[in-house]
């Protein structure tokens, strides 16, 4: 396997684990587990992990969902979950929490929220949905609850078009500073798995733990309008 190292000497005000992140303006997070064609015919399906990487390929974070079968299989894609999220020498570093929630753009009083913690124990931000009846639209807050930026989807969470944008914008949306991108993996794969492909990208000097958090907002996209509706 291709792994970085990332540097042991800390950076003064960085995160323990976080310290690539400072270096970095694109990251690729694949979901490794795949759900084969038996698999999608009984709706049974692991909890997720995924590989999160480098331009490079390199990887640099690994990333499990902690989950029992009961809510795997009862909740689907609504099912609370812990994600934790690894550097190459197997320490948590980020930990993503979603607390269970109704998922629908009709019904604002249970709109989708995340906590992200780095290292665990230490919270760096927030991501909340913001409620819209077709678009879906979040607000990234920081550890005090303070608006930072605001991420806009398209119609529906979905695109004509083989990549789908969810863009990045600052708070009073007149400009784009990145984005988090489903990537098009191929018809078989689309259909047949649940192998999708993420790129996030932000300015190199965006604050390191709203990189954190990005990371964390990409899991919440994947779950809300890309996992398998037969989980």
């Amino acid at each position: 396997m291709n792994m970085y190292a990332v540097p042991s000497p800390g950076i003064p005000g960085c995160p323990p684990g976080l310290e690539y992140l400072t270096q970095v303006i694109v990251l690729v997070l694949k979901v490794v587990h795949i759900l084969f064609i038996h698999a999608a015919l009984v709706g049974f399906e692991s909890n997720n992990k995924y590989e999160v990487r480098n331009v490079m390929g390199q990887n640099v974070y690994y990333a499990v969902e902690e989950n029992d079968c009961l809510s795997r299989q009862c909740c689907g894609p609504l099912r609370s979950f812990t994600i934790r999220v690894l550097d190459n020498y197997g320490q948590e570093i980020i930990t993503v929490t979603r607390p269970l929630k109704c998922m629908s753009c009709f019904f604002p009083c249970c709109l989708q929220e995340l906590e992200v913690q780095a290292p665990p124990g230490n919270i760096v931000g927030y991501v909340l949905q913001q409620w819209h009846p077709f678009s879906p639209k979040f607000i990234v807050e920081n550890e005090h609850r303070e608006p930072v930026l605001k991420i806009h989807g398209p119609f529906c969470g979905w695109s004509c078009l083989p990549d789908v944008d969810f863009e990045i914008l600052t708070m009073d949306e007149t400009s784009k500073i990145g984005k988090i991108s489903k990537q098009w993996t191929g018809l078989l794969r689309e259909a047949f798995t649940d192998s999708d492909n993420f790129g996030i990208q932000f300015p190199m000097d965006l604050d390191v733990r709203m990189k954190a958090v990005m990371i964390g907002a990409c899991f919440l996209i994947d779950f809300m309008f890309f996992e398998s509706s037969n989980n």
